[in-house]
Parts: C-alpha cells; sequence; structure tokens
C-alpha cells in the first residue's frame, strides 16, 4: 500500500513538473486538481496554506509546494518522494536543450512557440491569482483585499521586498492578535 502511495507521489509530481511551463505559480492550480480534486489528499485551504509557506521559503516554488504536499501526505518519505520527481523533469529537459542550444535558438519555430506559451502563462496565472485572491478574500474579508492592495502598491512603486514582507508579517501578527483577542472575549461572555 506505501509502496503504490509513493509511486503515485513520484508520477504525479514528475509529470507535473515535467508538463508545466513558466514558472512555480503556473503549477499551483495544477497541483491543486491534481491532489485536492483529483486525489483528495488535502483540503483546498490546506492547498493555499502550503503554497503559501512554499512562496515565502528560499526556493524554487514547484519543489518548496512539492516538498510540503509530499510532507504532509506521507512523510519525510513523501517529502523526498515528491522532490525527486519534481526535479528530474527539468534536470532532463534542460540537458536536452543544452545539448541542442544552438539549433533551439536558431529556429524560428521554436521561438514562435515560446512566445505563444508566454500568452498562455500569463492565462494561467491570471487564473491562479484569481483562485488564490477569491479563497483570502473568503477567509479574512476586507484584510485580505487592503493587505493585497497595498502589496502591489509597494511592490509596483519599487518597494524592497524585505520591507513589504516584514510589513505584511508584522500587520498580520497585529490583525490576527486582535482578532484571538476579540474570539476570547466573545468566548468569555
Amino acid at each position: 500500500m506505501k509502496g503504490n502511495l509513493y509511486l503515485k507521489l513520484f508520477t504525479s509530481s514528475f509529470s507535473l513538473s515535467a508538463f508545466t511551463f513558466g514558472g512555480g505559480f503556473v503549477i499551483v492550480p495544477l497541483m491543486k486538481k491534481k491532489f485536492v480534486q483529483e486525489l483528495a489528499w488535502i483540503e483546498e485551504s490546506e492547498m493555499l496554506d502550503l503554497v503559501s509557506i512554499a512562496q515565502s521559503s528560499p526556493g524554487a516554488l514547484t519543489i518548496n509546494a512539492s516538498i510540503l504536499v509530499g510532507y504532509k501526505v506521507a512523510g519525510i518519505r513523501g517529502a523526498l518522494t515528491t522532490v525527486i520527481g519534481s526535479a528530474l523533469p527539468p534536470l532532463i529537459i534542460i540537458s536536452v536543450i543544452s545539448y541542442f542550444y544552438e539549433v533551439f535558438m536558431a529556429s524560428l519555430i521554436i521561438q514562435k512557440i515560446l512566445m505563444a506559451m508566454n500568452i498562455g502563462i500569463a492565462a494561467i496565472l491570471i487564473d491562479v491569482v484569481y483562485d488564490l485572491a477569491k479563497l483570502a478574500i473568503d477567509d479574512f474579508k476586507l484584510y485580505s483585499v487592503i493587505v493585497m492592495t497595498i502589496v502591489f502598491i509597494a511592490s509596483y512603486m519599487g518597494v524592497n521586498i524585505i520591507l513589504i514582507i516584514f510589513m505584511g508579517g508584522f500587520s498580520g501578527y497585529l490583525y490576527f492578535k486582535r482578532k484571538y483577542k476579540l474570539k476570547q472575549a466573545g468566548d468569555l461572555e
């Protein structure tokens, strides 16, 4: 039974990584579809939490998210299984591309395909932002909208990302501390 679980974790993370182009956020809806909807190993809110943690950790989002999903499903061995499954496809693809680099760069067809993929990637990113924002707004309402707006404006204006992260963490701490106190006061009455 455990062997089948590890095989399913490996094949799922391998196929997601192999057929996803465009960076870490593009894989998020695919991971959600696979691990939340198809396999039902993770709840949707847990997936949002895992993506948030993966995003805030150093390293590639795809690898970080696969570590967290694998760990959530099958512990340390599950995390190792999903990391290997997620890391192998890019290593294989980049090895092949580097071998044929000159041919790829000279091909007008390849250049057009890559430009067309950018359009698809943009559409997927918009979908990811919409899904994550919708879920965050459903959970925290006005606070989420305000924080997302401020972060978007601050990053657009060139505010240092470290400052944005610290201010976001501090505001989250204050918000949830206040929310906890209000809940405690309501429970006492």
